[in-house]
């Protein structure tokens, strides 16, 4: 099993990188591999709606969300952690996942996805809510924590000692470990995955 990890912060070693390799080690412990994506230092267009991607099955800008949707099929669950900027998301993480859910959601529907957020004091919540809307709407299960998914620091170092925040990472990957076993262990047991209706979408103004 394998778990593709997004660090969404343009910074490669800060706090977003801290939290995630702590749910990494406990994945580690359980045998199951993970690959870290850093996008956050590198220029992400936005989606502009074009549709381009329904046709080629591909987005038109060909950067760093072409490269990871290619691969998704090689991974069983998706990990995504970003800093907070004014109670949001990185915009950089934001218009990764946009582009990538809306070209490669398939590739992704029905694997277990978590979200992990750091920030300085507030907005957390928010930026957690934020991404947890990528997988609702795509048929995934959310995996969850003790508490929200959020460690506090202003730097690597004082993500450390934010004793709850690491361990809300580390009950994460044993969550993230049992959810991938409890799946394999019914793919074994001849247990298929949820079959869908086609998706009805309504429109209020007529």
């Amino acid at each position: 099993m394998k778990v593709i990890m997004i660090n969404g912060s343009p910074h490669a070693k800060g706090c977003t990188y801290t939290a995630l390799q702590e749910v990494a080690k406990v994945l580690h412990s359980h045998g199951i591999e993970t690959e870290l994506v850093q996008i956050g230092a590198k220029p992400i267009n936005g989606c502009i709606a074009c549709g381009k991607c329904k046709e080629s099955g591909k987005c038109i800008f060909d950067d760093c969300v072409n490269e990871v949707a290619a691969r998704l099929e090689e991974f069983d669950a998706f990990i995504v952690g970003a800093p907070v900027y004014y109670s949001g998301p990185s915009g950089q993480c934001t218009a990764f996942l946009d582009r990538l859910f809306y070209c490669a959601a398939a590739k992704l529907r029905n694997k277990p996805g978590a979200a992990v957020v750091s920030c300085r004091r507030g907005g957390a919540s928010a930026s957690y809510d934020r991404l947890n809307k990528y997988f609702g709407i795509n048929s995934m299960p959310i995996v969850t924590s003790q508490y929200w998914n959020q460690v506090h620091g202003n730097n690597a170092e004082e993500v450390v000692q934010d004793a709850e925040g690491m361990q809300t990472m580390r009950t994460l990957g044993e969550n993230m470990a049992w959810l991938l076993k409890c799946i394999e262990a019914g793919r074994a047991a001849g247990i298929e995955p949820p079959k869908h209706e086609a998706a009805l979408r309504t429109n209020f103004i007529r």
